[in-house]
C-alpha cells in the first residue's frame, strides 16, 4: 500500500473527503516522526512498537575486492509487533 492507497482507504472507511484523510495522514506521519526523532516510543495497542534504536559502528568488508570500511553508528527505526497482530498474521498463514 503507497501512500495515496492509505489516503483512499482511509476516506473510504472514514467516510471523510480525500482531502481531509491526505491531510490527517500528513499529520500523523509528522507527529509520529517528532517523536522517533527526540527518541520516544510509539505504541499502538494491537498493532505494535516503533523505536529508535543505535547500531554500533561496524568493519564491512566488500566481497569482490576485500577493501574494508568503516560504517559509522547510525540510528535506526525497529518495529516490534505485538502479540495480537502477530496471532492475526499467523492465522492468515494457516488459511492460505
Amino acid at each position: 500500500m503507497n501512500h495515496k492507497e492509505l489516503i483512499a482507504a482511509i476516506s473510504a472507511k472514514s467516510g471523510i473527503s480525500k482531502q481531509d484523510a491526505e491531510r490527517l495522514t500528513d499529520i500523523t506521519v509528522s507527529v509520529l516522526t517528532n517523536e522517533l526523532t527526540d527518541g520516544k516510543t510509539i505504541g499502538f495497542q494491537s498493532f505494535g512498537n516503533f523505536e529508535v534504536r543505535k547500531k554500533e559502528e561496524r568493519l564491512s568488508v566488500h566481497p569482490a575486492t576485500q577493501i574494508r570500511t568503516l560504517i559509522p553508528p547510525k540510528l535506526v527505526v525497529n518495529f516490534k509487533q505485538s502479540s495480537i497482530l502477530k496471532e492475526k498474521l499467523k492465522e492468515n498463514t494457516q488459511h492460505e
